[in-house]
């Protein structure tokens, strides 16, 4: 599966962004679904996932309450709504696909990543 993230932007704290990645698979829906991100000079950290059928998801405690993942299955999109953004959400973000559906917060369980979107957030 190919993934495509965009999205991204620069924004000021307190303001809000949407990002999206779209599947280019037809078993998208079967894919579990994951948002992670990446400062400079940092590890990849879990952000938010979401099981293949959206009956679960889970959050990183940084974002919980402010950020929601969600997915459409039949347009092949997965979303991550931004609220109350903060200096410290600067990165890269990542949108991450694994095969087996779960809702994993270990990137090394992903299978496919997409290219990533910058998210800067100033003060």
């Amino acid at each position: 599966v190919q993934l495509q993230a965009f999205g991204g932007g620069l924004v000021q704290a307190g303001g809000s962004l949407r990002l999206s990645c779209a599947a280019s698979s037809r078993t998208f829906s079967t894919y579990g679904m994951g948002w992670f991100r990446q400062a400079p000079g940092k590890e990849r950290e879990f952000v938010a996932v979401i099981s293949w059928s959206s009956g679960r998801t889970y959050y990183a405690d940084s974002v919980k309450g402010r950020f929601t993942i969600s997915r459409d299955n039949t347009k092949n999109t997965v979303y991550l709504q931004m609220n109350s953004l903060e200096p410290e959400d600067t990165a890269v973000y990542y949108c991450g696909a694994n095969r087996g559906g779960w809702t994993s917060e270990d990137p090394t369980d992903y299978d496919c990543w997409g290219q990533g979107t910058q998210v800067t957030v100033s003060s």
